[in-house]
């Protein structure tokens, strides 16, 4: 497993996507952005993981984080500033929704809160965290 320092250096060249690994919803997003970033510079870990256990102890994130979290050039991101965030790395007229960024953060992250509370409930939940095929393996940290 990779040190803190070594997963921070990481996410200068390659945002690290944090997710619930087993929910549906969360499972169904990383398949979005994977087939969005045909450059492959994202990476991927379920919070499940050494690697997401030791990016939440280290950055003082909650253990029990019921959001996707992403470590992008060393800052972390969670809740509704993960998927602004996100826009801007998908490029094209995803950029568009970056501006989105002038609603108040509290609200869209009521918005964001809600779904992630509901989610299992709404989408489902895996009993084990997803695998990825042999060609994607490689974009997963913990595999």
């Amino acid at each position: 497993m990779a040190t803190i320092t070594e997963i921070d250096e990481l996410s200068t060249k390659h945002p690290i996507l944090l997710f619930d690994g087993v929910c549906n919803l969360c499972n169904h997003y990383v398949q979005f952005v994977i087939e969005r970033d045909p450059e492959a510079r994202f990476r991927f870990a379920s919070l499940q993981s050494d690697t997401g256990q030791t990016i939440l102890a280290e950055k003082n994130l909650s253990k029990a984080l019921g959001t996707v979290v992403l470590l992008d050039n060393k800052k972390v991101y969670t809740h509704s500033d993960v998927a602004l965030q996100m826009t801007l790395h998908l490029g094209g007229w995803w950029k568009i929704l970056h501006g989105f960024a002038i609603i108040p953060k509290f609200m869209r992250d009521g918005i964001y809160n809600l779904v992630a509370d509901n989610r299992y409930r709404l989408y489902g939940k895996k009993e084990s965290c997803m695998l990825p095929s042999p060609d994607l393996k490689a974009r997963f940290l913990d595999v």
